[in-house]
């Protein structure tokens, strides 16, 4: 392939499930919506590495993080780059009532996620570093129906030495697909409020911790990686196996930092010890996201939420969308034409408690975590809808925060 025309981890998985060259790298069923991946364990004695690791090895050539004859073999960070890249991906979920662990030859399986459709086509190699996302307007408002919102992409611009966020670390994201392909749909019809050429450059999020209704931290992350929240520090070695993945890391303070009645201090430190590994938030182009690691359970709410009157889990190592960006912007260009309220860009985090609980004040819930993502509150400034700027920027000003 030439250079610049790289494959999604999606697309290079596929080809090379369909190439056959891999053992053990095969369709799990007819109509190729699940696969296995050979697991084999570097300590069992059968184990060889020109075979069992080959794939890992692949992948870890084609992002560029083992150079043949220049770098040290290492097969055990070549299968957790894969295995966490694969873990980040939200085209792909693992299946692990169809893992085969136990046997000579182990193996994992993996579906690969439909909601996107199948493989996608490398993009082409020249990229023009804008991204479109599509929208459908509100059955009241019919001019806003299939408006395109054109996003170009300036944080691109930005010098290579900074790396902030470049090509290479946005493809790092499946979430974020790069084109220069035209809309199908075109709409003459002009947006009223918001220009068709709306730029977002704005990956930030605010983060508010609080312990039983108590503000103990607010960070304004700057990361295009997002956040972890958790429980001490991520592992060392992460930076080797997620390669230029910068998320930044937001430990939950000790609950001696504020005044709790002891047996409220000795459940949450209980709590505690259940949320190592955290949760991974992200603001991408078309939404807000968050991942779950941890062994403790995490609840929420938001606007994408299915419950406001009882909990919302979020499932172990799962990619769920807590913002969708088209349907923040639409909501917002109908209410500026007078038609709708102002869009909520609110998510509240429960962690080791269900979440809404209308029995329970939220006062009362031992930790909890306010999200919001400042490009929303900037819009929402803009334009004087100042009821969430209000709520969340003041309680920041309010509060001597800390800032990663």
């Amino acid at each position: 392939m030439e250079e610049g025309a790289k494959l999604h981890l999606k697309e290079w998985l596929i080809t090379q499930v369909d190439s056959g060259k891999y053992e053990g790298l095969c369709w799990e069923d007819e109509d190729k919506t699940m696969f296995r991946i050979p697991w084999k364990h570097a300590a069992k004695k059968d184990y060889k590495q020109t075979a069992d690791a080959a794939l890992f090895k692949a992948w870890a050539v084609y992002k560029g993080k083992y150079r043949e004859g220049r770098d040290k073999a290492d097969p055990t960070m070549w299968k957790t780059r894969l295995r966490c890249a694969l873990n980040k991906s939200i085209d792909f979920h693992e299946v692990p009532e169809r893992n085969q662990l136990d046997i000579t030859e182990p193996y994992k399986v993996y579906r690969i996620q439909q909601d996107n459709g199948l493989a996608r086509p490398a993009e082409s190699p020249i990229i023009k570093n804008q991204i479109f996302i599509e929208t459908k307007g509100s059955p009241e408002c019919p001019g806003l129906k299939d408006k395109q919102l054109h996003f170009q992409k300036d944080i691109f611009q930005q010098k290579k030495e900074e790396k902030p966020l470049t090509e290479e670390l946005m493809r790092e994201h499946t979430y974020c697909e790069l084109t220069d392909e035209k809309p199908k749909t075109q709409v003459s019809a002009p947006i009223t409020f918001l220009s068709p050429a709306l730029t977002i450059t704005d990956f930030r999020m605010q983060v508010t911790l609080l312990y039983q209704g108590q503000r103990v931290m607010t960070v304004t992350t700057s990361s295009p990686d997002g956040c972890f929240i958790l429980q001490g520090r991520v592992p060392l070695g992460n930076e080797r196996i997620y390669g230029t993945c910068t998320a930044q890391q937001l430990s939950f303070p000790s609950p001696g930092s504020i005044s709790l009645p002891s047996c409220m201090a000795e459940a949450m430190n209980r709590l505690l010890c259940h949320l190592e590994k955290g949760v991974l938030l992200w603001v991408a182009p078309d939404g807000v996201f968050i991942k779950r690691f941890c062994q403790g359970r995490v609840y929420w709410s938001g606007p994408m939420a299915q419950h406001t009157d009882q909990p919302n889990k979020l499932e172990r190592e799962k990619t769920f969308k807590l913002l969708d960006i088209p349907t923040f912007l639409t909501a917002l260009q109908s209410c500026l034409k007078g038609k709708g309220p102002s869009p909520s860009c609110e998510i509240e985090l429960c962690f080791g408690e269900e979440y809404p609980d209308p029995n329970v004040l939220k006062s009362r819930k031992l930790i909890m975590a306010h999200v919001v993502p400042l490009f929303a509150v900037d819009l929402l400034q803009k334009f004087n809808l100042t009821e969430t700027e209000e709520k969340w920027l003041t309680l920041s000003s309010n509060t001597e925060g800390e800032k990663m």
